[in-house]
């Protein structure tokens, strides 16, 4: 049997590793927000032949006096130029422009929103995140309130998977800050829908180890609460990194052969599935011991 929560310090230490370079990214570079939140218009197009580079195209496109234009290039052939919101006729002259400039432009996809939607999506996806997360704790503080043969009350069961959903959240939102820095990738409301995904299947996987160590204690046969959480991990480990494993060759599956407009999507459930399998085994259950621990030492 693996000694599991008795390693609890270096498997937290193991965490802040990986924690503090996003928590970092996040400070430093901000989140590169997509149309969906910021508003405005995104024209993509396709180049038959000699593509030209992004700041090419909006320099071609200063002329027109549309404001902050920026174009950048994706795949092979494909070029995604951004403008504020714009009415048909200017995009019209945008495609004119750069038609006449490289006559292998088509125009393939063209979005638009407006700020006060792109404000309202905002404050609705962090809406849907707290609610989600007071919904969760609510639930299980409520589903262990009968754990009264244990040490540790039911509002610690729920605190502590609260902590790991957090833990998760970090370090998706953390690594997306740097990959949106560094290579440009947006965040648009499918990310949204990826986070509340990785919040679900994470407490899902931790309320599987609860509950198991909630049927331990009932029986009582482990000599101490840290051998009972520790055989409870053990006992559950196998199938919780079973289930993750499967599902997680299904989303590499989708990022590598999904297309472009789910990839970063698919990105976003890889981590945050490998994240909430780690956080529901080695940070939430060890936060129960850690409780118990300190609970302890203060009513010496």
């Amino acid at each position: 049997m693996y000694r599991i929560i008795q390693k609890r310090n270096w498997l937290f230490l193991f965490s802040g590793l990986i924690l503090v370079p996003g928590i970092i990214g996040l400070i430093m570079y901000g989140l590169n927000l997509g149309l969906d939140f910021t508003g405005g218009t995104k024209l993509t197009g396709t180049f038959a032949a000699d593509r030209p580079s992004g700041p090419a195209v909006a320099e071609l496109l200063s002329p027109l006096e549309l404001g902050q234009v920026t174009a950048q290039t994706a795949g092979e052939t494909d070029m995604i130029v951004r403008l504020p919101t714009i009415t048909n006729d200017q995009r019209q002259q945008v495609i004119d422009a750069i038609v006449a400039a490289h006559p292998t432009f088509t125009e393939t996809a063209f979005d638009s929103v407006g700020p006060t939607i792109g404000q309202e999506l905002m404050r609705r996806a962090v809406i849907a995140i707290i609610l989600v997360l007071v919904a969760i704790i609510l639930y299980i503080s409520w589903a262990f309130r009968r754990v009264g043969v244990g040490p540790v009350p039911a509002w610690v069961y729920g605190a502590s998977a609260i902590v790991a959903l957090v833990h998760d959240l970090f370090i998706v939102v953390g690594i997306f800050a740097i990959l949106g820095h560094f290579f440009g990738i947006e965040i648009d409301a499918l990310f949204v829908t990826a986070l509340l995904t990785v919040l679900g299947f994470s407490v899902h996987d931790t309320i599987v180890v609860f509950d198991r160590v909630r049927e331990r204690l009932l029986i009582g046969r482990e000599e101490s609460f840290e051998d009972t959480v520790n055989v409870s991990l053990n006992q559950t480990m196998v199938r919780s990194l079973g289930t993750s494993f499967t599902t997680l060759l299904v989303l590499v599956a989708l990022y590598l052969f999904g297309g472009e407009s789910i990839r970063n999507f698919s990105l976003a459930l890889v981590i945050g599935i490998a994240s909430g399998t780690y956080s529901s085994i080695f940070v939430a259950t060890p936060l129960l011991v850690v409780y118990n621990e300190w609970n302890k030492k203060r009513r010496r």
